[in-house]
Formats: C-alpha cells, structure tokens, sequence
C-alpha cells in the first residue's frame, strides 16, 4: 500500500462517526433477527441465567451486525449503484471498504467468542457457520451468480432462533428446526418484492435477482408458491404438537393474508405491479414478526395455565 493510499484511508477514518459504523451493522435487519432470536432463546426448554441470555443475545445481535458490515464491504460496488444502499456508509465515502472490512471481522470473531463464553460452543459454532454462510455463501458465491441466491441464501436469516435455542440447550432438536423452516421459506417472497420494486437498479448492478432474469408472471408465480409454503410452515408448529390450537388459528389467519397478497400481486397488471409488489413487502414484514410474537405469547400463556 502506497503512502497515498493510506492516507486516503486514515480521511475515510477520521470522517467516520460512530453513526456511520452503527449503520454498518444494518440496525433495522438487526432488530428482526434479534426478535426471533429471543423468541428461540424463549421457547427453549430449561433455563439461563438472564444475564447470561442478555448477553447471548447481543452476541447474536452483534454475529448479525458484523455479517452486515462484511456484505456492505464486499458489496460498496453494488450499493454505489443502487439508490437505495447508495447513501449507506461505505459507497458514500464516509467508511472505507478495508475499515468496513475490518470492522466486521472484528465484530464476527468477538460476537462467536463472547457467545461461547456466555453459553456454550455449540451455539457460537452455529453463530460462526451463520455469518460464514451470509457472507461466503451468499455474498461472495451467489448473490452475483444465480437467481436463487435468496433462496438459498435465506439459510444464513432463518438460523438465530435455532442459534438462540443451542445457546439454552446446548443441542438442536425439531423445534428448532421448524423455526428455522418458516424463515427459510419466508424470505424469497419477502426479498423478491422488493426486487420488484428495484428490478431496474439489480439490472443496472449486475445482480441475477429472480425479477431481473425471469419474466414478470413466473417471478409472481414463484412469490405465490413461497408464500404459501411459508402459510403451511406457520401451521406446523401446531400439527407437531409444540403449539397450541389458537396458535393455530392465528398462524392460519396469518398465513391467508399473507398468501391473498401473494395472490393479488400474481394476478396485477403492469400499472399496479409495483403497489402490489410493495404492499406484499410490508406484510411480509408484519406477517414474520406476528407469527413468531404469536408463538411466544401461546408458550407464555402456557406457562401460565
């Protein structure tokens, strides 16, 4: 490195507030993970002490932020592009790559070590194989390769609870797995909406989002077939016995909503697309956090019976 360019890299550093470094932790995927991370910690059986489990969850929290500012690294070349990530800290110039680089190894090795320490290896092992798979698997292979990136990507997103669940058992089981399931399953129709309303900007990057490569009918077909994969998964922890009936009820109200916007987006014509498309979004986003807040409260409520 020449004495120009570390210069250049101790401008970024000194431009940088501790704002600019939170926003590399994608605070507001952050909050999602963490929630279902607590509903794990939550369902699982027996105990940890609860300032052991605070501790575990920022662990978790921090494992995700880290993984966050590692693809906003990787990806500064695409987020320049895209309006939408192209104020974030890195493409903007207020964070360099090699700071966000290294900020993020830095987050990831003590979130999995702290983790460890505040539980047990089995879940900082899980934590470790979480943020390797986003950002080796996802980021650095598929993202730029092949439209079922977020399909397959979406594994890195569906593992807190399960995460969550080894930091309090130490081992992972079935529940666990069916947590894990209904986030998998979720993530295609929630991300390819939103690819919807960014298809022209994913074009312009480069990036093989399903809306991009597929025509508009097959992109909404497959919306609708996650979707209602995603409505029979939030059944499941009923049919297995792990919840209750008006857990059910809930999940299945839950899931028809869900599956009617699918529905509406797959039959909407050119002009109303893109509402459709972002209407989709948004209840996705109040369909995950309902159903795992309607998990916890059906355990609480059991608790109490």
């Amino acid at each position: 490195m020449t004495i120009r360019e570390t210069d250049a890299d101790a401008v970024f550093l000194s431009e940088a507030t501790p704002q600019d470094f939170f926003e590399l932790l994608k605070p507001r995927v952050m909050s999602l993970v963490v929630f279902t991370a607590f509903v794990g910690l939550m369902l699982a059986p027996g105990s940890i002490h609860p300032v052991l489990a605070v501790v575990s969850l920022f662990a978790i929290a921090v494992g995700a932020g880290a993984s966050g500012a590692l693809n906003m690294g990787f990806d500064s070349d695409i987020d320049a592009i895209m309006t939408r990530t192209s104020k974030r800290p890195v493409p903007s110039g207020r964070v360099s790559r090699e700071a966000a680089l290294s900020f993020g190894a830095m987050l990831s090795l003590g979130s999995v070590v702290l983790l460890g320490m505040a539980s047990n290896w089995t879940a900082a092992t899980l934590l470790a194989v979480t943020i390797g798979f986003y950002v080796v698997i996802y980021t650095l292979w598929l993202k730029r390769r092949t439209p079922q990136n977020i399909v397959i990507g979406g594994a890195a997103g569906a593992l807190p609870p399960v995460v969550a669940w080894a930091a309090v058992t130490g081992s992972v089981t079935l529940e666990p797995i069916v947590l894990f399931t209904i986030i998998f399953l979720w993530t295609p129709a929630h991300f390819w909406a939103l690819a919807i309303l960014k298809r022209e900007e994913y074009a312009r990057a480069n990036v093989p989002m399903l809306p991009v490569v597929a025509t508009k009918a097959a992109t909404r077909a497959n919306i609708l077939a996650y979707a209602v994969l995603t409505a029979v998964s939030g059944l499941l922890p009923t049919a297995l016995g792990y919840a209750s009936l008006a857990y059910g009820a809930i999940a299945l109200a839950l899931g028809a909503w869900f599956v009617q916007r699918a529905l509406i987006l797959r039959k909407a014509d050119d002009a109303s697309e893109r509402r459709d498309a972002g209407r989709l979004f948004a209840v996705s986003i109040v369909y995950l956090f309902a159903i795992f807040g309607a998990l916890l409260a059906d355990r609480l409520i059991a608790g109490l019976i």
